[in-house]
């Protein structure tokens, strides 16, 4: 029997995010466990940059819940994530995970692949903003294949399936979990399947999924979109989560190597501004810089 994790980003019980990863788990026929993760209910420090995740251990020093999380999602065979829009964009919690990703890399071998749907709740139609962007950017960098994405539009808890066309989406979205990814309509990215671009000059694009740039071009009658692979990839392939791993782990020598002259560098800094400290908030009071 497969194991589906369900993470939920929203920090309302049974609202349009926790019912819409049930019924798309109502609708998946392959036999198989529902789990569920309400993210605001763990604790997630912020990350440290320490990179100690990547050696000896390899395993995040911080005591908190992250790495429940993580067994979690290493175990599942399959992921459904879904979070709704806050000004424009993801529940910050799934923003804060995103941000521990780096202990990811000690999983490559058991996260690559693993087959994922993302969903995004927005209340207004057309005010998504990055909201989608967020989910498939979490899926990308734990090495997941995103099988389908969609943003579906409601309010108030319920809202959501209040007419059968989102009912219709998680239906589509349940065939993809196990079955065949359906092909993405309109431009998308040739690389990793994104549709979010920044457009900069001279016709110039750039993918806002894999960060990768290219060209927009009209030709005969059409747009056609070409993106390039760029030098440092990150998750186009397991070679290159790899790659990108191991140039993480070189880090710490290189700033061995460097580490007097990046100290030149800060210390000239450390006298400028003075530091609100939370203590003094309420009083309007500065602390001297440090």
């Amino acid at each position: 029997m497969k194991k589906i994790l369900g993470i939920i980003g929203s920090p309302r019980k049974l609202g349009n995010c926790e019912i819409m990863v049930k019924e798309i788990s109502r609708q998946v026929t392959t036999p198989h466990q529902l789990s569920l993760i309400r993210l605001i209910d763990f604790e997630i420090l912020p990350c440290k940059g320490c990179y100690a995740c990547l050696f000896k251990e390899k395993k995040c020093v911080q005591d908190d819940d992250l790495n429940t999380i993580l067994d979690s999602i290493v175990k599942a065979d399959a992921l459904i994530v879904s979070t709704p829009t806050y000004f424009l964009g993801p529940n910050s919690s799934l923003k804060r995970l995103t941000d521990r990703g780096l202990a990811f890399y000690a999983h490559v071998d058991k996260l690559w692949g693993k087959p994922a749907l993302g969903v995004g709740i927005t209340g207004i139609e057309g005010k998504e903003g990055y909201t989608l962007l967020g989910i498939e950017s979490f899926l990308k960098f734990i090495l997941a294949r995103i099988k389908k994405s969609s943003i579906v539009y409601g309010a108030l808890p319920g809202e959501v399936f209040i007419n059968g066309k989102n009912k219709k989406i998680a239906k589509d979205m349940a065939a993809s979990l196990f079955g065949p990814a359906p092909e993405k309509k309109g431009l998308a990215c040739p690389l990793c399947g994104g549709d979010t671009f920044r457009f900069l000059s001279d016709g110039k694009v750039r993918c806002m999924l894999c960060s990768n740039a290219g060209t927009l071009t009209m030709e005969t009658g059409h747009w056609v979109l070409t993106v390039h692979k760029g030098e440092h990839e990150m998750f186009l392939s397991k070679k290159a989560a790899l790659t990108h791993r191991d140039w993480l782990v070189g880090m710490k020598d290189r700033f061995i190597e460097q580490k007097k002259k990046l100290k030149e560098i800060n210390i000239a800094y450390r006298k400028d501004g003075a530091w609100v400290k939370p203590s003094d908030a309420d009083e309007g009071n500065t602390s001297p810089a440090a």
